[in-house]
């Protein structure tokens, strides 16, 4: 298995996580909700696996390309 790090694709805060650590997941997946501009941004599985680390919080502000979640592929 390979490990796959899904980051944000923008900057804005964690309104909803909607996986948890064990959760098998498919490609195209939303994992996550980003709220930014007052907007909501799903932060879409890149690859099949299951879910081994969710690195950020509900609340929580990311930056791009911060790291929020691992995968095992």
């Amino acid at each position: 298995m390979s490990k796959v790090t899904v980051e944000s694709e923008m900057a804005g805060s964690i309104w909803k996580i909607l996986v948890q650590v064990g959760s098998d997941v498919q490609e195209g997946d939303t994992l996550i909700i980003i709220e930014a501009m007052k907007m909501e941004i799903p932060v879409i599985a890149s690859d099949s696996g299951r879910v081994t680390e969710i690195l950020v919080k509900e609340g929580d502000q990311v930056s791009d390309g911060d790291p929020v979640v691992r995968l095992d592929a």
